[in-house]
């Protein structure tokens, strides 16, 4: 997606060998013209999937995915990090360790919101090494739920992440896939921005 990985480029900042940051227009501001565009490319994808929801972990995950839920015209539920007392004993939970924040929180989702008759379509923020996008296919699993694709909206390629989701044979599209950091710079890797989506 030529406008993300232009935005990417004037906007993002290279915080060591593996960590981007993009708060200027992702996740703490958000670039609404931007995430509509986002919201439209996944609904695209993977229009043909029989998607019934569309899940994400909050907070960052959640912009692109209310575009998206939008677009196929379809509920958005996002995983809350922290128990809530409104969550109270009913509802699927699964541990996520951040590699950006390099702790672990518990997300929850309650079990009102989902189900086995569901076809889910995951999207996040960023791929790294997959964890986040684990615990939300644990908890699709646990429901008796379909999880039928994964939008990711940046994947760093030169983590696990990537691998790991086409190792369960879940399609996965990445609207821009980055092959490394090089002084300071992201290098994009233009093959692996590619769908893998049968």
């Amino acid at each position: 997606m030529k406008i993300l990985e232009e935005k990417i480029k004037s906007e993002g900042v290279v915080l060591g060998s593996d960590i981007l940051k993009v708060d200027s227009f992702l996740n703490h501001q958000v670039d609404p013209f931007l995430m509509s565009q986002i919201g439209q490319a996944f609904a695209d994808k993977f229009s043909q999937a029989g998607i019934t929801k569309v899940l994400t972990i909050e907070a960052s995950g959640i912009a692109p995915a209310l575009m998206t839920s939008l677009q196929l015209q379809v509920p958005m539920v996002f995983a809350r990090k922290h128990k809530s007392r409104t969550l109270s004993g009913n509802f699927y939970t699964a541990s996520v360790y951040s590699f950006t924040k390099q702790t672990e929180n518990k997300i929850a989702i309650s079990k009102k919101f989902i189900n086995a008759d569901d076809r889910v379509l995951i999207i996040d923020d960023f791929l790294a090494n997959g964890q986040a996008v684990q615990g939300l296919l644990d908890i699709t699993s646990r429901a008796g739920a379909t999880a039928v694709g994964v939008g990711i909206v940046i994947e760093k390629r030169f983590q696990a992440g990537h691998d790991l989701i086409l190792s369960k044979n879940i399609p996965l599209v990445s609207l821009a896939s980055i092959d490394h950091f090089q002084d300071g710079q992201v290098v994009f890797d233009n093959e692996g921005a590619a769908s893998h989506v049968d």
